[in-house]
């Protein structure tokens, strides 16, 4: 699977405490399924609810979830895209720690395609698809959040590989 590594790179890069400790995130790929169909094919998609933790956390939760979002219209735009999957495909809950620091748990509903191609002497290619663009792509490649005149985040645009 390349979300899970993709999305925990892309908010360790955006987040100026998780570029500080990126230990502190923490990434979990939870209820997971395989589906496959019938046909020829041994071609398949993973399901699962992605959980990530970002624990002692004392920056604006706006960072993270702006920042979330610019990485899902790359990389999961359904969850935006289709009204079912908007009312649950994103959610989160927050563990208030002390005056200062929370622990933050965002639960993601995502999946993943993977291609399997048939060679030549029984030989089996896969390819981890990318998901297909129906949006522009970001006018600029480097973005950076701010609230009022505080910086809270900054990032590269999300690329659309596996």
């Amino acid at each position: 699977m390349y979300k899970p590594n993709s999305l925990r790179q892309h908010l360790a890069a955006a987040i100026p405490d998780l570029q500080r400790d990126p230990d502190r995130l923490l990434v979990f790929a939870d209820e997971g399924n395989v589906v496959a169909s019938a046909t020829a094919s041994l071609s398949f998609e993973y399901r699962f609810k992605l959980n990530l933790i970002v624990t002692d956390y004392a920056g604006d939760a706006d960072a993270i979830m702006v920042a979330l979002i610019a990485w899902l219209k790359v990389h999961q735009l359904d969850l935006m895209a289709n009204e079912e999957t908007r009312k649950h495909g994103i959610a989160f809950e927050v563990d208030f720690n002390n005056h200062e620091t929370v622990d933050i748990s965002i639960k993601l509903d995502l999946t993943e395609r993977v291609a399997v191609k048939t060679g030549e002497a029984g030989r089996l290619d896969i390819k981890h698809l990318a998901e297909i663009q129906h949006m522009p792509a970001y006018a600029d490649e480097f973005w950076k959040l701010y609230a009022g005149e505080t910086l809270l985040a900054e990032w590269q645009t999300p690329q659309a590989t596996a």
